[in-house]
């Protein structure tokens, strides 16, 4: 009975191994296509001293200029829609992608660190002549915060929408689950899960409240870039980024936030990611920036509501950007 059971097991986890194992396959013949290959209408590359950046610009090349950075493996592409709004109100909309996601230059020694995007958001704007406001989303805010707190002097402004900042948080001595350190089931991991399309709709639905906003159109503009040569080994280097508070990152000290900038925040009251009472934690260290809060919506409020969003993003706008003048 005892040898039966282990015979059943066993046979259980080979099929397990052998499913992760064919998911791995499939990541790897799926990811065919250059960056380049994958350049949407409006996607530019811009050459930095840190590589090279692809943006999505929209709108008056003399309006007031807004970069948006996406949160965690979302991409420029996400953010059509706002940018829209925002051109039609005058703004020059400029979306980034911060690698390994989206469209922007990567390699195998590619530093994701917080600290690391925060100064390639310094060289993309400084390539291209720009003093925008910021406008970071989640996982985007803490490079965005590193870039404000690196040279205020850059940037009119900045607003941060459901920032994941583990503030007063370090990772000095802490590290992945064991299982996390080898990058090899990594890779098996993101394959099985991340870039796996049949579970996109899933792991979305994690992160917003309204779960009936997610459409076929948004998941497959998540899943466009997956398409992208050695998506699943990229995002497994960067993947500790994720796991792990960054080491000695300004962005994780309160005492750091007190910007000569005006600053202002958008929170979904419904927001089980990074909590309502987070949204109140960083107003207190930016010195009482304006919070802008949204009923029943949660960590995505640009997906969940965007009619709502792009509303109050706006109003926030008008607190930390140059007013946009007629002639824009």
């Amino acid at each position: 009975m005892l040898r039966a059971i282990f015979r059943v097991i066993f046979w259980i986890l080979a099929l397990l191994c052998l499913a992760m194992g064919l998911f791995r396959f499939a990541a790897h013949q799926r990811e065919a296509f250059d960056a380049k290959d994958l350049l949407p209408r409006n996607g530019i590359f811009t050459d930095t001293t840190h590589g090279q950046l692809h943006s999505i610009e929209i709108g008056p090349e003399d309006g007031p200029p807004v970069v948006l950075v996406h949160g965690s493996v979302g991409w420029a592409g996400l953010w059509l829609e706002v940018m829209e709004a925002l051109a039609a109100k005058g703004y020059r909309a400029i979306a980034i992608d911060l690698p390994p996601m989206g469209l922007s230059e990567r390699s195998n020694v590619t530093d994701y660190s917080r600290q690391a995007q925060g100064l390639r958001l310094l060289a993309f704007v400084e390539a291209r002549g720009l003093k925008p406001t910021l406008v970071a989303h989640s996982f985007g805010a803490g490079a965005a915060m590193e870039a404000l707190i690196a040279d205020p002097g850059a940037f009119a402004g900045g607003v941060v929408i459901a920032g994941a900042l583990a503030l007063g948080q370090d990772g000095a001595g802490r590290d992945l689950p064991l299982p996390l350190r080898s990058e090899i089931l990594r890779e098996v991991a993101v394959a099985n899960t991340v870039t796996n399309p049949w579970l996109t709709r899933m792991l979305f639905a994690q992160f917003v409240h309204r779960t009936e906003a997610i459409t076929e159109e948004e998941v497959r503009l998540v899943q466009y870039p997956f398409n992208r040569q050695g998506t699943t080994d990229t995002l497994a280097r960067w993947l500790p980024t994720l796991l792990v508070p960054p080491r000695g990152a300004a962005s994780s000290d309160p005492a750091k936030y007190r910007l000569d900038l005006p600053m202002a925040l958008i929170w979904g009251r419904e927001d089980h990611v990074t909590p309502p009472d987070q949204a109140d934690t960083l107003q207190a260290a930016l010195g009482e920036a304006p919070i802008f809060w949204l009923e029943d919506v949660g960590h995505i409020p640009q997906v969940e509501d965007p009619e709502t969003f792009i509303a109050r993003l706006l109003d926030a706008l008008a607190l930390t950007a140059p007013p946009v003048t007629p002639e824009n």
